[in-house]
């Protein structure tokens, strides 16, 4: 190779080097910020799973024995994310519900029905049975006795179940219709004059006894 070509050459080569020395370094991402920018934007993501905000519920029957936890987290400023699962419950349908007193006494009965938990109170308001804050859908337990649930509810946030008198979540022996009696069914009216939805359905929609118990603990 004749010497002017190689001068040329190696010019150009020296001249190339300064210049990408010269250049600002382009930014690399890695497979860690990659994951990081992106679990940030996804839609579906509960805020409180980011903020750490959510509320815990371990579900115990009258001897006291678990069989059940509850996990609620705030879904957005107006909703949350509720995801249950408990065994050893016989199959079929079970009411499930939020009280409005976040006490699980075993001992405490309720005189007119004789189930458990009574210091639980009534239903999270507000609304009437099958409208009201605490109805949520029904648990369904499979042959071998478990079941998982996991919705998004409009119906409660995790400040109205953490307030002042707390709440917890209760497990039904049986299934709830949500006091819906259609019109074509009659019965004779009761002691008020009523044909319609008796006490105990407008109460508990027939779901039976309380057979299970979770008080609700929010963390920050």
């Amino acid at each position: 190779m004749p010497r002017t070509t190689r001068f040329a050459l190696a010019a150009g080569l020296t001249l190339g080097l300064a210049a990408a020395a010269a250049a600002p370094a382009v930014p690399v991402l890695s497979a860690t910020m990659v994951t990081a920018s992106t679990a940030q934007t996804r839609p579906d993501e509960p805020v409180g799973r980011a903020a750490g905000q959510a509320a815990t519920a371990v579900i115990k029957n009258t001897a006291g024995r678990v069989f059940g936890t509850v996990r609620i987290e705030r879904y957005d400023t107006k909703k949350s994310r509720v995801s249950v699962s408990v065994r050893g419950l016989t199959p079929g349908f079970h009411g499930f519900h939020v009280h409005s007193t976040g006490v699980c006494d075993a001992r405490s009965v309720d005189r007119a029905t004789g189930s458990a938990f009574s210091s639980a109170g009534s239903h999270l308001g507000p609304g009437t049975h099958g409208d009201g804050a605490g109805d949520m859908p029904p648990l369904l337990v499979a042959a071998d006795g478990t079941a998982s649930a996991s919705f998004v509810t409009d119906r409660f946030t995790l400040e109205q179940l953490g307030d002042a008198n707390g709440s917890a979540f209760m497990v039904h022996a049986g299934p709830d219709n949500f006091a819906h009696i259609p019109d074509r069914y009659f019965h004779r009216p009761d002691a008020t004059g009523a044909t319609g939805p008796d006490e105990t359905t407008r109460k508990t929609g027939d779901a039976g006894a309380r057979i299970g118990c979770g008080v609700v603990k929010v963390r920050a």
